[in-house]
């Protein structure tokens, strides 16, 4: 009687991971779009086979339980490339800033330029407003990506963002277009008196971290300026829901000087914008990647 109240309430458990994303079982995420479930609690997938047995399918719980199952027995394994790659990276340790760099330069298989990324474990809630991470950061050596750059101005702010470089220029017409569902650019400019405007268009810019911002020099009656250094290797860094934050660092292709100055700016950039209200430990987790490749933790 005990294991079925157990079992029971166990059910209830599931069935509020299904309404709250939390409280399923092992330590995974699933779903689609990576949103899915939480997967926390340690209950095994022994036990989620139980739960199926032993109640009706009418159980609340219960799809997501064989959705589970359904996931641990298709999901995809590394290849044997990766496989290959993770095995000299040793287990456990963390490298210096040049000895890592070094590492993910020797182990990048991918036959195309792979990007060269830093992550970050950050000790902040992003929850509450005095612990937001965000900023811009210009790399020495810039990203190896193509930029294309939207720039929101009218008369003689138009001409200068043309002849700066930006792809498009535009003031009411561009807003329509991108009402419309155009989002072929990765970075928008405005200037201060057009984002009346503009602002109309946070459900498509605002997802996507595309919407002009004062805070990371967006929104500005400099746009020549503004689209230079962005050409040139300026990026913007945010810190996501669960804590984390991604910066482009450069192509595998690199030498590692660069990929090493480039790594070195984004710390020190991300080291400046630890919030007052931040304890502890600001940086908990750094890891260096590129593309399709393994993380090498950095010390």
């Amino acid at each position: 009687m005990r294991s079925r109240e157990r079992l029971r309430s166990l059910i209830v458990s599931f069935s509020m991971g299904c309404n709250t994303g939390q409280g399923l079982p092992d330590s995974a995420v699933m779903g689609e779009s990576n949103a899915g479930f939480g997967v926390g609690g340690g209950v095994s997938v022994r036990l989620a086979r139980g739960l199926w047995q032993a109640y009706p399918a009418s159980s609340p719980a219960l799809a997501a339980i064989d959705h589970i199952l359904h996931w641990r027995n298709t999901m995809p394994k590394h290849g044997k490339k990766f496989r290959s790659a993770a095995e000299k990276i040793e287990a456990g340790k963390t490298y210096q800033l040049p000895e890592a760099v070094k590492l993910v330069k020797e182990i990048a298989y991918a036959k195309f330029n792979e990007s060269v990324d830093l992550d970050f474990r950050l000790g902040v809630d992003p929850r509450h407003a005095d612990q937001q991470v965000r900023g811009t950061v210009s790399l020495p050596h810039g990203t190896g990506k193509s930029v294309r750059v939207v720039v929101f101005a009218k008369g003689e702010k138009a001409v200068e963002a043309e002849k700066a470089g930006a792809e498009i220029v535009g003031a009411e017409d561009l807003v329509t277009k991108i009402a419309g569902g155009f989002t072929d650019f990765d970075a928008a400019i405005a200037t201060p008196d057009m984002m009346g405007q503009v602002g109309r268009l946070g459900k498509v810019l605002g997802p996507r971290g595309l919407m002009p911002n004062p805070k990371t020099g967006t929104v500005t009656m400099d746009v020549a300026r503004a689209v230079e250094e962005i050409k040139a290797g300026k990026v913007e860094f945010r810190v996501d829901k669960t804590g984390n934050v991604h910066v482009p660092v450069g192509k595998v292709q690199f030498t590692e000087d660069q990929i090493r100055e480039n790594a070195e700016t984004v710390l020190d950039a991300l080291q400046r914008a630890k919030p007052a209200a931040a304890k502890g430990i600001y940086m908990r987790n750094v890891t260096i990647s590129s593309t399709m490749g393994p993380g090498v933790k950095i010390h």
